[in-house]
């Protein structure tokens, strides 16, 4: 332990820091008469609300709602960026605001509320951001000393409790997340908070993903981080269905993270019938940096390092044993969420929206969004497709000689600087999309040595070597390396898709055809479109409409579904420029992406968009 210590520390001394004068190359400004990306709309995600519907309210409603729809969709999300005369710094740090959109014969209300957080009553109360948040530092408080701060690291109490990502059902109970410990439940009704939890009274760990799997009997699994005496592990935790799905948590598998200091950055991962599936990508939490942020009052995302020279790593792990099957590797990237997992004729397939590296992080502070009018980097930066990695079953990979040596990485520290002074730092690799990453394109050259990397482009070329994927009609491959089995996946479309949502309740872990997303090419000529995506035929279908701007699109199925995609889809909007104050909610056909009807609605303030939700049947 004490050698892997060391080793963490070394690796943290060697990191190489960002250079703003190297990897801060200034973009091209504009005059102030024109736009690099006249058809998106940044302002979406920059409105603030400042005044709750807690009555539902009636809109205007067009077209035909099936009436069998019965039930709420509520969505959560970024609600406001002040406090007082202070603004959050990214779009992770606003204050959580539920939505509820209910639905019932086929008509609609909406109404929304803010999560009753400690954290939003500690900054009403001071008037100002008194805790830290991803990318926002807390305004020192003169009554703490250094003994005080280094104390609070401890208690898991004392970080934010700001959950603004997801919610997730328990049980009848529905909980908003973010990934500190805590979650909130909430009425799915009248969206009032009704208590909160901190996940660390029950099973230790330290945090968990915002992105939980509900199984079709109840029990819900997550993916948390623990401290154990080897140093950080991964766990996977159950949450029993029944009465006391808290109190009987447990955990059924644990996973050494492969740095002794540096666990990974988890949003969410994977399940299928056999297996959990954990992606561990290069960008980590350091633990050093972590104590130092909480020494000198820095935001938390100056915890996070990018390792870019070292592989994204995929454990299976049995879901009977808790035991690691076998580990993969890939070349470097960076995701926030999976699509889907499931295994078919002895291979794991696993589908994830990816992106070359974590910059697309840099574009969600206050500053890079009111700014990207004029930065032509901004759609690079945010470029990123769903890529489909196929892992071979049985596959005994080749021993490894266990040695460590110090690698180069890029501290994302940089991702703000100071509270007033916020600059945008990036990476050497900044230019870069996924779609450099080798997919399932042939290479020329083949009579070089192989395996080759480009330098430039960060790809690997495998030649005369066999492809040990043997799915049909699979052009992913994977290939035995000293190292183990290197993949490469293919590009499932070729759209930017994020939030991407499936028939969840039929196909979560199993051979599934369908996805439906929001596109997240800002140089889309529409970046408000809808994605439905066919992985088999690997074709797509949209809906869009000028200026507006749906969020996560949700998969609600008919009531004797005889297809997998035999609904709707439903998806909150909002509508770019000056009409800050409407809102709406759009329902498909899931078959032809065409719309069914949509409810407007008129507001006593503005809506900001939101991200993540879920639909409660029956919660009317």
């Amino acid at each position: 332990m004490a050698a892997g210590v060391f080793k963490s520390f070394m690796r943290d001394f060697f990191a190489v820091k960002y250079d703003e004068k190297l990897n801060d190359p200034q973009s091209e400004r504009l005059d102030g008469n024109g736009r690099l990306y006249p058809n998106c709309s940044s302002d979406v995600w920059l409105r603030s609300c400042e005044r709750e519907i807690v009555d539902p309210i009636e809109g205007h409603h067009s077209g035909h709602i099936p009436r069998w729809i019965s039930g709420s969709l509520l969505r959560n999300g970024p609600g406001s960026w002040k406090v007082g005369d202070m603004t959050f710094g990214h779009l992770f740090d606003c204050s959580a605001l539920l939505h509820r959109f209910a639905i019932k014969n086929g008509r609609v209300t909406y109404q929304n509320r803010f999560v009753d957080t400690e954290t939003l009553r500690k900054n009403r109360s001071a008037q100002r951001i008194v805790v830290t948040e991803f990318g926002t530092a807390a305004v020192p408080d003169p009554c703490h000393s250094i003994f005080d701060r280094f104390a609070a690291i401890f208690r898991p109490d004392s970080g934010t409790d700001n959950s603004m990502i997801s919610i997730y059902p328990f049980g009848d109970q529905y909980y908003t997340f973010t990934e500190t410990p805590f979650m909130h439940r909430i009425n799915p009704c009248t969206l009032a908070t009704e208590a909160r939890i901190c996940t660390t009274d029950f099973v230790g760990v330290v945090n968990h993903t915002s992105h939980p799997h509900v199984l079709p009997s109840g029990t819900v699994y997550n993916l948390g981080t623990t401290m154990t005496r080897s140093g950080p592990a991964y766990t996977i935790l159950c949450f029993p269905h029944g009465q006391h799905m808290f109190e009987d948590a447990h955990v059924v598998a644990t996973l050494p993270c492969r740095w002794k200091l540096h666990p990974g950055y988890m949003h969410t991962f994977g399940l299928t019938d056999h297996y959990f599936v954990i992606v561990e990508q290069p960008l980590s939490v350091s633990l050093t940096e972590y104590i130092k942020a909480q020494l000198n009052g820095q935001n938390l995302s100056a915890c996070l390092k990018w390792f870019e020279d070292r592989p994204t790593l995929f454990h299976l792990i049995d879901r009977v044993s808790g035991k690691l099957v076998q580990t993969y590797e890939s070349e470097a990237f960076f995701y926030l969420h999976i699509i889907n997992c499931f295994e078919q004729d002895g291979h794991v397939v696993v589908d994830i929206c990816s992106y070359r590296n974590p910059e697309m992080i840099n574009c969600m502070y206050l500053e890079a969004i009111a700014n990207m009018q004029t930065n032509h980097n901004y759609a690079t930066l945010f470029r990123g497709r769903p890529l489909r990695f196929v892992l071979p079953l049985g596959m005994v990979p080749k021993a490894n000689c266990g040695k460590r040596s110090l690698v180069k990485s890029l501290s994302l520290g940089g991702l703000s600087s100071s509270q007033i002074n916020r600059g945008m730092k990036h990476s050497v690799s900044q230019f870069s999309d996924i779609t450099y990453m080798p997919t399932n394109g042939k290479q020329e050259n083949s009579g070089e040595e192989s395996p080759r990397r480009d330098p430039k482009r960060g790809r690997y070329e495998e030649e005369n070597l066999n492809n040990l994927v043997t799915l049909e009609g699979s052009q992913a491959e994977a290939f035995q390396r000293s190292s183990g089995i290197f993949l490469r996946p293919e590009m499932l479309c070729d759209w930017g898709c994020e939030t991407p949502r499936i028939f969840y309740e039929r196909y979560m872990g199993k051979k599934y055809r369908y996805f439906y997303a929001i596109s997240s090419d800002v140089d889309a000529e529409n970046p408000g479109t809808l994605i439905k995506v066919d992985v088999w035929n690997k074709t797509c279908l949209t809906w869009c409409e000028d200026n507006i701007y749906p969020s996560e699109p949700i998969f609600v199925p008919s009531p004797d579904p005889q297809s997998e995609d035999d609904g709707v889809i439903l998806a909150s909007m909002v509508v770019g420029g000056l009409n800050d104050r409407y809102v709406g909610l759009i329902v498909l056909c899931a078959k032809t992406m065409t719309e069914l009807g949509r409810c407007d609605f008129h507001t006593n303030g503005p809506v900001p968009k939101c991200l993540h939700g879920w639909f409660a049947p029956n919660a009317i």
